[in-house]
């Protein structure tokens, strides 16, 4: 669901999606979609600071894309590293807390 709203899909079409890409606020739209990223990782994990890093990370991998420093093949596998970061972090920050028994759905 995410990733319809950060590519502003819509019955119209891909507004956001090409926006970012284009145009007299292409960095205006690209950060948008970033921060709608951001924004589901924050939800997701309940940490703001996750959603700020993922927002900046997405941002940042985004524009490499854009400028040609990477291609689809490699944005798309970036994006996957820094959710499994996050999560290794969420996981880590949770034994370190709780100790090794820790079931991180059953508080």
């Amino acid at each position: 669901m995410a990733q319809t709203l950060a590519q502003g899909k819509s019955a119209d079409g891909q507004f956001l999606l090409d926006a970012k890409q284009s145009g007299p606020l292409r960095v205006y739209h690209l950060i948008a979609h970033s921060g709608i990223q951001g924004a589901a990782v924050a939800v997701v994990t309940g940490n703001i600071w996750l959603g700020l890093l993922e927002w900046l990370a997405h941002t940042t991998i985004d524009e490499a894309k854009l400028r040609g420093k990477t291609t689809f093949a490699q944005d798309q596998p970036l994006h996957i590293a820094c959710k499994a970061v996050w999560l290794a972090y969420l996981v880590l920050s949770a034994t370190l807390s709780h100790g090794p028994s820790i079931s991180l759905w059953w508080r």
